[in-house]
This record gives structure tokens, C-alpha cells and sequence, in this order.
């Protein structure tokens, strides 16, 4: 066994342990980092002109979304996104997909790119940074929330505000 590993786990769970309840804690930050493909473009919170032009699309699975989502979020699910539920969206608008952190987000945001849609962003650190960074979220009757489903507890460690919903 390599000599700093040890130090490396240690050092891993006193990030756990020892970092404040912040946004953007060191270990989510190495998750996200490793979670992206560097070639697949990213939109940040803060970029609000972006995010107000563009079609917004959850990608996560329709009880996730059913909790909160995003202003103005069209569902599009994951495991059963289908080309036919964006087929009304033009080929050439700017488009914003999220999910929980970013990773099944990324992989819808692959497929349209492939479909031949040209401006895909994917909403970097996904529902969890958005709420985070105190971005409201809403419910499917558009009354705002501070419920966010963590997709289940093990997940739900990288929301640090709101309320989690497994």
C-alpha cells in the first residue's frame, strides 16, 4: 500500500468532519470536478442573464421533480428522457439541463448535443449548488419551497440548506 494513502483518507474524512456547512465545501467541489466531462460546457448560478433566456430541463426522475425544481424547469426526466419530449425546442436555442449535482444532467445535455442542439449548458452543481447558494426553487404549482428531494440520504450530505426529502 502506497504510505500517503492513509494520510489521504485522513485527510478526506477530517473534510467531512471538519468543514463548516458551506456551499461549496473542498470535498464537493473534488466530487464535481471529477463528475464533469471538461469538454461539456457549464453555466453557473450567478450567470442569470444565461439562465433567464435559456429552456431549463430537469432531468432527474418526475418524484424529484414533483418536490421542486427550478423556475420555469420543463421535466424531461432521465431513465425515460426520450428525443420526443424536447422535439417543440428549437434546434438552435440555448438550453440549461440539471439534475441533483450534474451528472445525469451531463448525460442528457451528451444526447441533445448529438441530436444536433447546438447552445446545451449543463447547470453546474445541479439543484443542490442552486439552493445552496440561495436560489429558490418551487413547487409543480409554482408557490416556492425550501424542499428538495437528495435523491436519498447518502446524496442529501451535499445539500447544505433547504429541507431534504428522500
Amino acid at each position: 500500500m502506497n504510505a500517503s494513502f492513509p494520510r489521504l483518507i485522513c485527510f478526506i474524512a477530517l473534510t467531512f468532519i471538519a468543514v463548516p456547512a458551506i456551499s461549496q465545501s473542498l470535498p464537493f467541489k473534488t466530487l464535481l470536478k471529477t463528475t464533469y466531462d471538461k469538454d461539456f460546457p457549464l453555466v453557473y448560478p450567478e450567470q442569470k442573464d444565461l439562465l433567464k433566456e435559456a429552456v431549463i430541463l430537469d432531468t432527474r426522475e418526475r418524484e424529484e421533480y414533483s418536490v421542486s425544481h427550478l423556475e420555469s424547469a420543463q421535466w424531461v426526466g432521465y431513465e425515460t428522457f426520450s428525443m420526443e419530449s424536447v422535439s417543440e425546442i428549437s434546434k438552435e436555442e440555448t438550453i440549461v439541463v440539471y439534475c441533483s449535482i450534474g451528472a445525469r444532467s451531463q448525460e442528457i445535455g451528451k444526447k441533445l448535443k448529438a441530436a444536433g442542439y447546438q447552445h446545451v449548458y449543463n447547470l453546474y452543481g445541479g439543484i443542490f449548488h442552486w439552493v445552496n447558494e440561495d436560489n429558490p426553487v418551487f413547487t409543480p404549482d409554482t408557490i416556492q419551497t425550501d424542499r428538495v428531494h437528495t435523491y436519498n440520504k447518502m446524496w442529501g450530505m451535499w445539500l447544505n440548506k433547504g429541507e431534504k426529502v428522500y
